[in-house]
């Protein structure tokens, strides 16, 4: 047995030793999104420091726990908080949690973030749905022994962000009058933000928005054959496309500011996502 996979089983047993939940949707909670598990029809909450061997979030903003519940009819586990690589996590820890809550349950995994806008026209608040990405830049977490029990040695990446949920969350948005941009996220390390010759790379490579996670937890909820959906918050344009310096504080507050919209769109494709399960 690999070692992840029995670090993977021992959390596992950890979680269900503790809460008696099984969702049908994990939704990963990016920055300005961090109370909106407190929003729902909370069940159980689990702190990650109370299951064994795993990663725990440093980042501020970022709670650190698993709340089950209930988005309208649909059961839900919430990451409030993800692990990223730059915390100095091997990439097999980062996309722990997303594995874990495949073995919850969950059939899709809805993932959020807060990103840089690459694309000229992108605007900062803007709503981008992932319809592709780039994760070249970060290692991949299937490289090792393939984990049989996983998925395939080698999978396929066609589809990472399944065409229909997209269809889903668009026709959602437009029921909203939520303005929806769609794009590819590209995943680059961090922390530093980018610097102006890497947001023309990212540009040149074909990305329209770039961030510091989410690619690697596709990529791995993908070879467990999970179905994916994404959006992204442009909290702003990334750095060279504007003359103003980039900062956490601002890209925080600026996702603040959005949230109201981000949540509404976000409850509304999962109550169509589960009504669809």
């Amino acid at each position: 047995m690999s070692a992840v996979y029995e670090k993977l089983m021992k959390c596992l047993e950890s979680v269900r030793a503790q809460v008696d939940f099984e969702p049908e949707v994990a939704l990963v909670l990016g920055s300005g999104l961090g109370d909106y598990a407190e929003e729902i029809d909370i069940r159980a909450t689990l702190d990650y420091h109370d299951i064994e061997g795993f990663p725990v979030s440093t980042i501020p903003g970022h709670k650190g726990r698993f709340v089950f519940g209930y988005v309208g009819k649909v059961p839900v586990v919430i990451m409030q908080g993800r692990v990223h690589f730059y915390e100095g996590y091997p990439i097999q820890d980062v996309v722990l949690p997303a594995r874990l809550m495949k073995l919850m349950g969950a059939k899709v995994l809805f993932l959020t973030n807060a990103a840089g806008g690459v694309n000229g026209n992108f605007h900062a608040g803007d709503f981008m749905l992932m319809n592709d990405q780039i994760s070249t830049f970060v290692p991949s977490p299937l490289i090792g022994e393939n984990i049989e029990e996983f998925g395939p040695r080698f999978p396929d990446m066609s589809q990472v962000y399944d065409k229909d949920l997209r269809e889903l969350i668009k026709t959602t948005a437009g029921e909203l009058q939520i303005p929806l941009q769609e794009g590819v996220y590209i995943q680059l390390t961090g922390p530093a933000y980018e610097s102006p010759a890497e947001v023309r790379m990212c540009r040149t490579l074909g990305a329209d928005a770039v961030g510091m996670s989410t690619a690697c937890e596709a990529l791995a909820a993908n070879h467990m054959g999970m179905k994916i959906c994404g959006i992204s918050f442009i909290s702003n344009l990334a750095c060279g496309m504007t003359d103003e310096p980039l900062s956490h504080k601002e890209v925080q507050e600026a996702a603040d500011k959005a949230a109201p919209l981000f949540k509404k769109l976000v409850t509304a494709s999962i109550e169509k996502i589960g009504a669809g399960l």
